[in-house]
């Protein structure tokens, strides 16, 4: 029993080292994504973030969601071996993907502080209210679908815990923020502003491609749940988001890049219970709603939503939570222990709570403090304008 213990602590902790890892994927994203002027604003905006978020879930935000407090002795807290705390650790870089998420949709025209105070809200009580519905019981909101639908809202690896909630926040922080100066013109016209840098992008791509196997595989949290179902599902969803995002998009390798990713957001919540081909189909839908969805954000709707975070994240994880319902049916193959209505209507609550608690945290700070950089810090580029520097000086220092 010892020794199994030991496994379980160094199988999570391996897990929260790879979705760690993932955080550099969003960063260079982000900065590769963004236009020069704003390339050093992205990596240390994912850092900080994750700073915020470390101390914001430690001190309230695990507590919130699962009623652990860790303000005890160091003797408790090595009970069972610290297993608790690399629990903590693991589910922390889940909950820290939230401000990472929001951070690409919210990018080149956001205040810093004010962002660090909504990341401390977001971590600390918005996101584990819903997490700790989902994935811990409260409220007895599971029991209900239970008892109503046959079986309880399912999100394995957190298609809607993290994602689709990631995503819908991002929208409201959006909408609250406005486009970018210049981006939307009174005629009609569209602004361009073409990624900085493709390598980077795709860098970023790669680096949250690789890590989310431990995002999804280490989501049984104990050696004895481990699945290889979970790890086949996952690269099947990410192939079928690829290579619907390359035939759809025209080779765009934004598209391209981004298309593995929705495939992996929308595999999350039904990794451990779908066919592999129910997980291919999954990843291929992502992959079509991002590469359809995005243009008409930007340029139909006109929510400048700079990496795309609400299609990717909130409209893939979405549809995730309920794709969940479909292929993890017996009838299709699945394992079954789901139906329909209960990722439906798990779903519709985890959107819910994002969009009330988004608007909330974000209505607030813009209301009390402002959310905004004001209109020559934000030609100037939040890298002069916030940390003093450019990514790329464009003169060697005089000695």
């Amino acid at each position: 029993m010892e020794t199994a213990r030991h496994g379980d602590v160094l199988f999570v902790l391996l897990g929260a080292i790879m979705v760690l890892a993932m955080h550099a994927g969003f960063a260079f994203l982000e900065l590769g994504t963004v236009r020069g002027k704003n390339q050093v604003n992205a990596l240390v905006k994912i850092l900080t973030d994750f700073g915020v978020s470390t101390l914001a879930y430690f001190f309230v935000g695990y507590s919130v969601a699962y009623g652990t407090s860790f303000m005890v002795g160091a003797d408790h807290l090595v009970a069972a071996n610290g297993y608790e705390l690399t629990k903590f650790f693991f589910l922390l870089t889940f909950a820290a993907a939230i401000p990472a998420i929001v951070s690409g949709g919210i990018a080149e025209r956001a205040r810093f502080y004010p962002q660090l105070l909504a990341t401390a809200l977001l971590v600390g009580i918005v996101y584990p209210f819903f997490e700790g519905i989902a994935w811990n019981g409260h409220y007895g909101v599971q029991d209900w679908l239970a008892g109503h639908f046959g079986a309880a809202f399912h999100d394995f690896a957190g298609s809607v815990v993290v994602h689709a909630v990631g995503g819908w926040i991002g929208l409201a922080a959006v909408v609250l923020l406005g486009a970018r100066r210049g981006r939307y013109h009174k005629d009609g016209g569209i602004a361009s502003h073409p990624p900085s840098s493709i390598p980077f992008l795709a860098l970023g791509a790669w680096i949250l491609t690789v890590g989310w196997f431990g995002f999804n595989v280490m989501s049984a949290q104990t050696l004895d749940h481990i699945s290889g179902l979970v790890a086949v599902n996952s690269l099947m969803a990410m192939v079928g988001g690829t290579l619907v995002a390359l035939v759809l998009g025209r080779n765009d390798p934004g598209f391209v890049h981004n298309g593995p990713l929705a495939g992996l957001v929308a595999v999350c919540a039904g990794s451990d219970l779908m066919h592999p081909v129910g997980a291919l189909a999954t990843g291929a839908v992502a992959g079509a709603l991002f590469v359809y969805l995005f243009p008409i954000v930007q340029n139909r709707w006109r929510i400048d939503d700079v990496l795309g975070v609400w299609p990717l994240h909130g409209l893939c994880g979405a549809w995730g939570g309920i794709a969940a319902g479909i292929f993890g049916l017996k009838a299709l193959g699945g394992l079954g222990g789901v139906t329909f209505l209960s990722q439906l209507s798990g779903t519709l609550l985890g959107v819910v709570v994002a969009l009330v608690g988004g608007f909330a945290v974000y209505g607030a700070i813009k209301a009390l403090v402002g959310i905004r950089l004001d209109q020559e810090a934000e030609f100037n580029g939040a890298d002069l304008s916030i940390h003093k520097i450019s990514a790329t000086p464009e003169r060697d220092p005089v000695l």
